[in-house]
């Protein structure tokens, strides 16, 4: 990131610009407390992604291993030719060339009330490996440009059920976000003759690195607590990623979902890759550079979000990456 940071001696109210969203942000910390205590809000989550004991299976819960005849139509499991003893599976619907392109859930685990978080880095990196699979499918489909993957935990950030599963949506048009993304992506490019992410990061906005990558609170970062974790390789396209960088991806994720966990009470969350379309020019394979942004959903947007696209940010990102920094995980 090009755009450098110190901590302002005051917290009086900044106006920043997210040159990849293309969009402004106001940091606000005067509409909320201050960063510690969002750790000691309670959290009213009702449908997260863990109970109270795992269990191996659960009769009415559609992605336990024993219901498979309960779901969408099987795409893959792994470990692949498995009979009983899956690890992971992924299972959809929709149309190829002659629909609204495909939608897949990754079902991430067998067992009910085990979590992403509570996976070693391995093991995520394998549900990384799984999404990769899917869209190297996907992008054999002609008329499908863009796949996107995301995850749901808890209802309040959109998950139906608590089963820890991720979601990979193809469709046969590059949504708006995408657009933007690389437009402002290539004209920063023109600019500056570099990648926007490809540039080191201030320090003060740098929670934790691992061989290939690095997690961030952006400077313009649109929500409180928001990471984004990122290839420190310049990479257009996330499902170019090979096993190696998967499992480092997966041991990073895991410590930045840990983290954020014990800062802020196991907060709902969503999380998502930003990638490249899966058309992509050679002048703008350059330019383009994915990455994976996490959430925590801390707050509700109100009409001036919603009515104007600018965000406000109660916690300054430089504070914020300082709290998540100094937190210790087992």
């Amino acid at each position: 990131m090009s755009t450098t940071s110190s901590p302002p001696t005051h917290r009086s109210s900044q106006l920043r610009k997210d040159e990849i969203n293309n969009r402004w942000v106001i940091v606000s910390p005067t509409r909320s407390d201050r960063p510690a205590d969002h750790h000691k809000k309670p959290n009213n989550n009702s449908n997260n992604n863990k109970t109270s004991t795992p269990s191996s299976s659960t009769p009415t819960c559609p992605f336990c291993a024993g219901n498979e005849h309960q779901t969408a139509p099987e795409i893959f499991r792994i470990p692949i030719g498995s009979i009983s003893c899956w690890k992971i599976r992924d299972e959809g619907e929709g149309e190829g060339d002659s629909g609204l392109g495909f939608h897949d859930v990754v079902i991430e685990v067998p067992r009910h009330g085990v979590g992403l978080k509570d996976l070693n880095g391995r093991e995520i990196g394998e549900v990384v490996l799984a999404y990769k699979r899917r869209i190297l499918e996907v992008e054999k489909v002609g008329s499908l440009k863009y796949v996107q993957v995301f995850k749901n935990y808890g209802a309040s950030a959109g998950a139906s059920l608590s089963h820890s599963h991720s979601q990979m949506i193809s469709l046969p048009i590059v949504p708006t976000n995408a657009v933007v993304h690389l437009k402002a992506m290539k004209e920063y490019f023109d600019r500056n003759k570099k990648c926007i992410l490809c540039e080191p990061p201030s320090k003060e906005l740098v929670v934790d690195e691992s061989a290939h990558f690095i997690s961030i609170v952006p400077f313009a970062a649109s929500f409180a607590f928001e990471i984004w974790i990122i290839p420190k390789d310049h990479s257009s396209h996330f499902h170019h990623i090979d096993e190696e960088k998967a499992v480092d991806l997966g041991s990073l994720l895991k410590l930045m979902l840990r983290k954020m966990s014990k800062q802020l009470n196991d907060p709902p969350y969503n999380f998502m890759i930003h990638t490249a379309p899966l058309q992509l020019s050679k002048t703008e394979q350059p330019c383009s550079h994915w990455y994976l942004q996490l959430v925590p959903q801390l707050a509700v947007f109100g009409g001036f979000e919603l009515g104007s696209g600018c965000y406000i940010n109660s916690v300054f990102p430089e504070d914020a990456a300082k709290a998540l920094r100094e937190v210790i995980v087992d």
